[in-house]
């Protein structure tokens, strides 16, 4: 295996568990949400890294649908919580 490619799964594993324990303790919604979409962003990184440094594209439609699922939880979280701010 490729020495960088160690060092960039240890760095992206260490800022995952990071990003997990954000989620577990954060407060309120909003700092779960953001940190969800942290680790979303830290895993499309690792594949993309990975497809660069193996030069390949075989992971390239999972990039997307993680993409898309990042963008469709962000809109479903901020709808819910002004929606919540409105019945106040």
């Amino acid at each position: 295996m490729n020495p960088l490619l160690i060092a960039i799964y240890i760095v992206f594993a260490v800022a995952a568990l990071l990003t997990l324990w954000r989620i577990i303790v954060g407060p309120s919604i909003l700092d779960r949400a953001v940190a969800s979409d942290v680790l979303l962003t830290e895993l499309m990184c690792v594949l993309g890294a990975e497809m660069a440094i193996n030069h390949h594209t075989r992971t390239l439609p999972v990039l997307l649908i993680i993409a898309a699922v990042g963008v469709f939880g962000s809109i479903s979280i901020a709808r819910f919580v002004a929606r919540k701010d409105a019945n106040r």
